[in-house]
């Protein structure tokens, strides 16, 4: 199994647009071969000292895939093509972190 916790820090204001575009896509990421979970999670104030706040501006997309080649496959879809270029002008910047269970 393969876990992704995708960082994307979007320009100031633009979070509704992305989440917008997003909410679109989901339905057909859901139903990807190999695709468990697909979903967007912001900022949550925990009260913990040892959180770590993304910030408004900020979305982390956490996925789960069965395999390397369903998230490959995920990231050459038609439809996520399409999603990176109708919110293309909506990043700053984006990491990604692919785990594995130890």
């Amino acid at each position: 199994m393969i876990r992704v916790i995708a960082t994307i820090s979007l320009k100031e204001g633009k979070r509704k647009s992305y989440l917008e575009e997003l909410y679109k896509i989901m339905p057909m990421v859901h139903i990807e071969h190999g695709c468990i979970e697909y979903g967007p999670h912001i900022d949550f104030d925990s009260g913990f000292p040892m959180q770590k706040k993304l910030g408004p501006d900020v979305v982390a997309i956490i996925e789960r895939w069965q395999s390397l080649e369903a998230l490959k496959k995920h990231s050459t879809a038609h439809h996520m093509n399409t999603f990176r270029q109708a919110t293309k002008e909506f990043i700053q910047s984006m990491q990604l972190v692919v785990l594995t269970p130890a």
